[in-house]
């Protein structure tokens, strides 16, 4: 069965979205449109529920509430059968790279292809090979992922996500830990990658300059709330304070209520 887009050319649509960890609700009724062949960058600071949108975007993390639809069907433990043909046609590049280490790189690569392809050796030798050529690791299949710089290891991890030739693409803070000039390298492999394949690419991040530099637009989360999603320059150019705040790293100082403050030392 083909997967695509919705007519409307929407690859993921979030309708009403909450999310519980016990009787703490951490996403509260978020609403998300990813069109074809863009590149959408979320950002939030700490605890705004970003890290749990892309858990359950992924199918890790079940809803409370609201809808999930990615390349036009519903994505959810409901319809156990579209999470099985979904998850062949995206990729995720985790942001520690998750490689195996006690596989070469390019068994690592490979396991997407043993898990859902009925391919030969060659031929998935093959198409490992161009997976490492299109993230500048040529030569590099045999090695251990301890061999690996911590940018290498990211690109490798991008190459096992590419292997699959996904339709979305999935990145969890993919600058993490690297320095600037590498992180330049991976946002220009993220152009790269949407600009010559059309891969719909969605980013969760906090890094502003990678943010700046690749998003096509950008959701900004704040306590479990969309705060706001367009484009570079509507979110530069925001009032809200929390998203100005953030973009400038200034501290949300906010003076607690003193009731409020006194009920939560005595739990009452």
């Amino acid at each position: 069965m083909t997967m695509q887009a919705d007519s409307d050319g929407r690859v993921v649509e979030v309708e009403g979205l909450e999310v519980h960890y016990g009787n703490h609700k951490v996403l509260d009724g978020i609403d998300l449109q990813v069109n074809a062949g863009e590149i959408m960058v979320i950002m939030g600071g700490s605890g705004s529920g970003k890290s749990t949108l892309l858990r359950t975007l992924l199918g890790l993390k079940e809803a409370s509430a609201g809808s999930v639809k990615l390349l036009g069907k519903p994505f959810d433990a409901r319809h156990p059968e579209n999470l099985r043909q979904v998850r062949r046609r995206i990729g995720v590049a985790f942001q520690g790279g998750a490689l195996l280490s006690s596989l070469t790189v390019g068994e690592n690569i490979r396991l997407p292809l043993r898990h859902h392809a009925r391919l030969d050796e060659s031929t998935m030798a093959v198409m490992t090979r161009m997976k490492l050529e299109m993230v500048n690791l040529p030569g590099t299949e045999n090695l251990m992922p301890a061999q690996l710089s911590g940018g290498m290891v990211k690109r490798a991890a991008l190459a096992r996500a590419l292997i699959m030739d996904p339709a979305l693409m999935f990145f969890d803070e993919p600058s993490a830990g690297l320095d600037p000039v590498t992180s330049a390298e991976l946002d220009e492999l993220i152009l790269r990658l949407r600009d010559t394949t059309g891969t719909t690419i969605v980013v969760v991040t906090h890094e502003l300059e990678s943010t700046f530099s690749i998003a096509d637009r950008i959701t900004m989360l704040g306590g479990g709330k969309v705060l706001m999603s367009g484009s570079v320059d509507e979110v530069r150019n925001s009032s809200d304070p929390q998203i100005q705040n953030l973009l400038n790293r200034r501290p949300n100082l906010e003076q607690p209520d003193p009731d409020a403050y006194l009920r939560r030392l005595t739990g009452n």
